[in-house]
């Protein structure tokens, strides 16, 4: 099932909304270009630019841009969608607001990871720009006297019933190891599993904007972005380019 990245990049995450309000109120206050990092398949740059928006995505997943271009192409709105590394990304342009939704700024490999891609987003913010950040952390909305097992995320496309459940949720040094059980169902009843592992690097908003203020920015506010039944909450640091 390796080869259905986007269609599990679309299981595990574009039914997620939480966020949608808070992205699209900064993107109407900035009042210029966005840039979107790790944009998948486009679940907010989409929005976005179906608001009039002008939108950059990039995401180190070339499977997940073609996906965001095509589906783009489809709706007739208008988004540049780049391959491209979030540590050392060079797009020859500025963007009055950054983005970096769902735990983006956490898939970096540690402390040097986002040092590299602070200073390669504060490059492309115009003066006074603004550069937001969701941060998670997997045990702040958990309790086991409270907790019910998870449900899976589930999409039907083609014929093919695609379920991803969470089945771990564990420490391991510096990271969150998030471990999910991948199923997927032809139209013939056939099944076919896997396990997918996802490590996020713990850093709360205190470190981030610590690491920002190395490199030229300056922390204006904080906001949260609630828990649902199926996602964990987020806080958002806000940075402005000094």
């Amino acid at each position: 099932m390796g080869g259905l990245t986007a269609v599990w990049h679309d299981v595990e995450c574009a039914a997620y909304a939480a966020d949608l309000d808070l992205w699209r109120g900064l993107a109407a206050d900035a009042d210029g270009p966005v840039l979107d990092l790790g944009c998948g398949t486009g679940r907010i740059a989409l929005d976005l630019a179906s608001r009039g928006v002008e939108v950059t995505g990039i995401d180190s997943d070339s499977v997940l841009v073609d996906t965001l271009r095509a589906r783009a192409r489809d709706r007739g709105l208008r988004v540049e969608a780049l391959a491209a590394d979030a540590r050392s990304f060079d797009l020859g342009t500025t963007f009055a607001l950054a983005i970096s939704p769902m735990q983006v700024v956490q898939l970096l490999g540690g402390g040097d990871g986002r040092a590299q891609m602070l200073a390669a987003v504060r490059r492309h913010l115009e003066p006074g720009g603004l550069f937001a950040a969701a941060l998670a952390n997997p045990f702040d909305d958990w309790s086991d006297a409270e907790s019910l097992p998870p449900l899976p995320d589930v999409r039907e496309e083609d014929g093919w019933v695609y379920s991803s459940t969470p089945v771990d949720v564990r420490r391991e040094g510096d990271a969150f190891v998030i471990e999910r059980h991948r199923q997927a169902v032809s139209p013939a009843g056939d099944v076919t599993e896997e396990r997918a592992t996802v490590e996020l690097d713990t850093v709360d908003a205190d470190a981030l904007e610590a690491e920002a203020a190395r490199v030229g920015f300056t922390p204006r506010a904080r906001r949260r972005i609630p828990a649902t039944r199926d996602y964990v909450g987020s806080d958002v640091v806000e940075l402005e380019a000094s």
